[in-house]
């Protein structure tokens, strides 16, 4: 069957229009024959004696960081090293972290100038898309980074780590998130006295198509920032580690079987921010990225980590993992949605499409769902829900057609009045006979076969719906609510233009004015963008 004819007059909301990349967490790394058996042959030799120098330098770095953290505490008041400890931790640390690179085939180039700790307290590194972006924390000098306190307990990184005094974030404690940026905020304005703060503002690792949401913790202190960029410029990427990919495992070994594996870094000039961006970081973090985007020529997108919990979870329900991305900075600020209520969507929407593939939902997908035929009404409420009118609702559509659409919709006044006009003898319940012929008015179809959606909505299985039932069915299923108003705005409709009015006009009458007063409540939101 073909797409469902639009009859909009306005265009589509232009803040929630698909992003410039669909999915920046998944890395597809195809081998060819030639690249595979370049691979073994430099494998067999570089792998073991990358192996043993590695393992050199990581018995030099060990007792080395250990003489750094002796008797070094990271809980409590903390103070930044000084004197030798200070000198072992920037000069020679930070040599052996080069030598260990080096050890891995890694060709470094720095391009620019590092800032000092007066200029830019905090460094903001991006696009983060491996673990060997540990690189520009080496090229850096070490300075402090944020972590998580269970990092610590990694067997000899976790001793390394312990060098840099990181900023610590622990997911038990549930005021993690305010002390964390109270201490980098600390550091960044103790007129050097701390050392840099080195932050991943992504906050998970993409594919380097583009520069996803900035978390603003490292915005906060309203000082100065350096954007730092990270380059692969590799023909075959062995680095990235995204959430649809290569293991690391993998990853680590492809890597030391390649002959050389060139990263650039650039530092760019400390972004100053604004009176304005001192009291918003959230705009601080949008100039900075602006600026780093700009640099790598790179799109940005509203994608979060969240987006890739949603992933996790999409995956779960046995959807494809890429059905769970919506954007979530931008669909949560502008629909005013939590990651529960999103996901509880996703769970929603699972239900719908747990058997079509691509997760995706065709029109006789959604009719069956809704136990209804595929009618000029329902293909007007698909429509509605289909953005880009390609004939399918992906999960992104559907929390922008329930959020928008139908759970406004959803309300008491709704409900009751829905109940009303099906209650037609007026007796506070509803029969089968009273909801079919409802039906088939709203639906505008003559031949319809409404048993197994009224015994969904009959609980008990007494054969007739209370008004209990009915609004307890009506708030778990708010696709309805749109069929209930748009039917009640028909009957409004025909009484103003007479009786000989055509069904489908008057629908498509009422699709539109509904569409259109969606636009003017949300048109408020572009400024946004």
């Amino acid at each position: 069957m073909p797409p469902p004819h639009r009859v909009f007059a306005l265009p589509r909301q232009q803040s929630l229009l698909l992003p410039a990349v669909i999915n920046p967490f998944v890395h597809d790394l195809s081998l060819s024959t030639a690249d595979i058996t370049k691979c073994f042959l430099l494998g067999i030799i570089l792998v073991p004696l990358r192996a043993i120098f590695l393992l050199l330098v990581l018995m030099v770095m060990w007792p080395v960081s250990v003489i750094i953290t002796f008797g070094q505490s990271l809980k409590g008041v903390v103070e930044p090293m000084t004197g030798w400890r200070r000198f072992l931790h920037r000069r020679v640390m930070t040599f052996l972290g080069r030598m260990y690179f080096f050890g891995m085939g890694f060709k470094v180039v720095v391009k620019g100038k590092k800032a000092s700790t007066l200029e830019a307290p905090i460094l903001a590194v991006a696009p983060h898309s491996s673990f060997f972006d540990a690189i520009a924390c080496i090229e850096s000098g070490l300075p402090s980074t944020v972590s998580r306190i269970e990092s610590l307990e990694a067997p000899i990184f976790g001793r390394f780590l312990r060098c840099v005094q990181p900023v610590l974030v622990s997911r038990t404690d549930p005021d993690s998130r305010r002390n964390t940026i109270i201490e980098i905020e600390r550091r960044a304005k103790s007129a050097g006295h701390w050392p840099q703060v080195l932050i991943f503002p992504e906050g998970t690792c993409t594919n380097r198509s583009c520069l996803i949401t900035f978390k603003q913790g490292g915005f906060v202190p309203g000082v100065p920032v350096q954007p730092v960029l990270i380059r692969y410029p590799n023909k075959l990427d062995t680095v990235t580690w995204t959430w649809q990919g290569p293991k690391s495992a993998r990853l680590l070994l492809l890597t030391l079987c390649q002959l050389c594996t060139t990263v650039e870094v650039e530092f760019l000039p400390p972004q100053v921010p604004t009176e304005m961006e001192k009291k918003c970081p959230l705009k601080f973090a949008q100039s900075v990225r602006a600026v780093m985007a700009k640099s790598l020529k790179l799109p940005v997108t509203d994608h979060t980590y969240e987006d890739c919990r949603l992933m996790i979870a999409a995956g779960e329900l046995t959807l494809p993992m890429e059905a769970g991305l919506v954007e979530f900075t931008k669909i949560s600020r502008k629909l005013e949605l939590k990651w529960d209520n999103v996901k509880k969507e996703l769970e929603s929407f699972a239900n719908i499409a747990c058997s079509c593939k691509g997760g995706r939902i065709t029109v006789e997908e959604f009719a069956s769902f809704l136990k209804l035929p595929i009618s000029p009404a329902l293909q007007q409420l698909f429509a509605l829900f289909d953005r880009n009118g390609d004939g399918t609702i992906d999960f992104r559509e559907y929390v922008i057609g329930v959020t928008v659409l139908c759970r406004p919709a959803n309300n008491e006044e709704v409900i009751q009045t829905a109940f009303k006009l099906f209650d037609i003898d007026e007796d506070n319940c509803i029969t089968q006979e009273e909801f079919s012929s409802l039906l088939r008015s709203a639906l505008g179809v003559c031949d319809l076969d409404v048993h197994s959606l009224f015994r969904e909505i009959d609980a008990d299985g007494s054969g007739h719906i209370t008004y209990d039932e009915f609004r307890s069915f009506a708030l778990n299923h708010p696709e309805y609510a749109k069929l209930f108003t748009t039917y009640i705005e028909l009957q409004r409709y025909q009484g103003l233009q007479g009786d000989e009015t055509d069904f489908d006009s008057a629908f498509s009458h009422c699709c539109t004015a509904a569409y259109d007063e969606y636009q003017e409540d949300s048109a408020s939101d572009k400024k946004d963008d």
